[in-house]
């Protein structure tokens, strides 16, 4: 939805309701991070926006398009990401600031939520997910890896070999 000021990013938002005889929809807000009492942090992917409880109703003259707003199990599963997609793993209670689930899966030594614009390498053992520079890796080089073993699982192989498995 276009905003009335001017330099204001689009806004967006779901139509909720829509009357025939009317030129107004009643909208629900996704929220932008920055938008919210904690504020944009680390995790949080460019493309990310947050569902709110704010209502509102708006003109239809303000509808610029339409977007999809995926969950990140979707969107990660994007061949190609456009313009128009979204995606979204919070709601977000704008009389508190609380976002909820308030816990989510954490990745990597430093136990950061996924976030879809950083590159991560996963282990060829354990699975587990990591950021390049948290193993000490650039970005190119975990781009052009064909395998990977973590600290704990190389460790283990080691003791594997020394004790004769």
């Amino acid at each position: 939805m276009r905003s009335s000021k001017p330099l204001i990013p689009t806004y967006v938002a779901i139509i909720e309701e829509m009357k025939a005889d009317s030129r107004d929809v009643r909208v629900r807000w996704y929220y932008w991070p920055e938008e919210t009492k904690k504020g944009r942090r680390h995790f949080h992917g460019s493309k990310e926006l947050i569902l709110s409880d704010h209502f509102d109703v708006q003109s239809v003259d303000t509808i610029e398009g339409k977007c999809t707003v995926h969950s990140l199990k979707k969107y990660m599963k994007l061949d190609v990401v456009g313009d128009d997609d979204f995606f979204c793993r919070f709601n977000y209670n704008s009389a508190t600031g609380a976002l909820t689930p308030d816990i989510v899966q954490v990745y990597c030594k430093c136990e950061m939520p996924y976030n879809p614009d950083e590159v991560m390498v996963q282990c060829d053992h354990c699975t587990d997910w990591f950021h390049p520079a948290c193993i000490d890796m650039t970005v190119e080089e975990a781009e052009r890896i064909d395998n990977f073993s973590c600290e704990s699982c190389s460790l283990e192989v080691q003791k594997k070999l020394r004790g004769g498995y």
